[in-house]
């Protein structure tokens, strides 16, 4: 990094590091991406660099050795809330950090001398804890609509809090975040639920209106009751933001899940004698569904959240499981994750955590060859012994894995006499 820009000013240009790794240095956190902002024309970098990549020829952007180098600019006008329709190449770092999203994100440093070119008022809005659009927020964020969220997520991630005027002009334009690509609004959201503070970040997302438009389903949460005796802490909102607060180092499924695992209540919600959310799981899990896929999650990804929605409620049972049924539920994909979804389940509502030490100190001490053992019959076997494939066959074989899960069979033989004592009489 430092080679870059000093190849750069050895041949006459001006060279800085900007953008979000100034910030972080200042605030003395981990800086994990290093970008440049330089006079040079992108023309005059890939001589300088004739290696590099040219990854944005229209914006000046030239990746050198892993690092963003690119011109300093300006923009025109912005029609798509996204892109600009046209830049116009400077040699003043100033135009350059005007065009920019927050003053914390405009300031330039000289690596050399550690000397700070703040044009924009970012070092006083850092020390202050403010997120501020630069120059005029609507016209910020009317260029670039994602910058809304980004707003919310900083200050959340950074313990901010969002400058008035820019606060207002999200919540006016906060409908206009529809024109952005759902990829885009996927992983804004992600990187608030995984970053750290994802319980302000919702109440921030909530605050500027914004929660309504991404998403309306968790909107539903609030002042929807909960039967006090399993829920004091109140709404299914507060039981949420609680449970995202408990959260340590999560990944971004197991946040999605927790975020998510009750969306079928406001759906499902009846108070007769008492509160009830009949159904709620599987309604939970249809509605969770279309959220991922309107955002466009991984197949992968998309699964692993619904199992955690559709299994939650299962842990109730856990300690009256018999022995098949559990080693099953513990065969779940990342069951570490359906635990952890449990404990801060409890933790942010009853406080009653038996259920979960049973099921982590079985999981625990369980061998994994006795949570999935080879099975000791197969359907090869069981057509070899004559049998046809029919409505009862996978029943047999169901029937012959649960006895060697329980310990009931330890050998091939006994789950040979085992099935063929379950053979229907027609021979299927």
């Amino acid at each position: 990094m430092r080679r870059i820009i000093d190849t750069l000013r050895q041949s006459g240009h001006t060279a800085y590091l900007v953008g979000g790794c100034v910030r972080d240095s200042l605030l003395h956190l981990p800086v994990k991406d290093y970008d440049i902002a330089t006079s040079a024309r992108p023309d005059q970098i890939l001589k300088l660099f004739p290696y590099a990549k040219q990854v944005g020829a229209h914006f000046g952007v030239v990746i050198v050795d892993g690092v963003e180098v690119a011109t300093y600019r300006s923009d025109g006008t912005y029609r798509d809330g996204r892109h600009p329709e046209d830049v116009h190449f400077e040699t003043d770092p100033a135009r350059d950090a005007s065009r920019r999203d927050f003053t914390i994100n405009g300031m330039f440093l000289d690596p050399a001398s550690g000397e700070i070119l703040d044009f924009v008022g970012g070092r006083r809005d850092l020390e202050a804890g403010i997120i501020r659009a630069i120059g005029h927020p609507l016209q910020r964020f009317e260029e670039d609509h994602l910058r809304m969220l980004r707003a919310v997520r900083f200050a959340a991630r950074m313990g901010f809090s969002i400058d008035p005027e820019t606060l207002e002009a999200i919540r006016k334009l906060a409908p206009q975040i529809h024109f952005i690509a759902a990829e885009r609004i996927r992983e804004e959201l992600t990187r608030m639920l995984t970053e750290g503070s994802p319980r302000r970040a919702m109440e921030l997302l909530d605050e500027s209106q914004l929660l309504q438009e991404v998403l309306p389903e968790v909107k539903a949460f609030q002042g929807v009751e909960q039967p006090p005796e399993y829920h004091p802490e109140g709404d299914v909102w507060t039981h949420v933001l609680i449970m995202l607060d408990l959260l340590q180092n999560p990944t971004s499924t197991l946040s999605w899940g927790v975020l998510l695992h009750d969306v079928g209540k406001p759906g499902t919600f009846h108070k007769l004698d008492r509160i009830r959310f009949n159904g709620h799981v599987e309604a939970g899990v249809t509605i969770a569904r279309e959220i991922l896929n309107r955002y466009r999650f991984s197949n992968e990804d998309r699964d692993q959240i619904l199992s955690l929605i559709a299994n939650h409620m299962r842990f109730a049972d856990i300690q009256r499981m018999k022995q098949s049924t559990l080693k099953r539920f513990f065969r779940l994909p990342s069951f570490e994750e359906h635990l952890e979804l449990h404990r801060v389940d409890c933790s942010s509502s009853h406080n009653k955590l038996d259920n979960y030490q049973f099921a982590k100190e079985r999981y625990a001490t369980l061998p994994p060859n006795e949570i999935r053992p080879q099975r000791l019959l197969t359907g090869s076997d069981l057509i070899e012994l004559g049998w046809q494939s029919g409505p009862g066959f996978k029943d047999v074989l169901n029937a012959v894995e649960d006895a060697q899960l329980e310990g009931k069979i330890q050998t091939r033989e006994e789950a040979i006499e085992l099935a063929l004592s379950l053979r229907p009489p027609n021979g299927k």
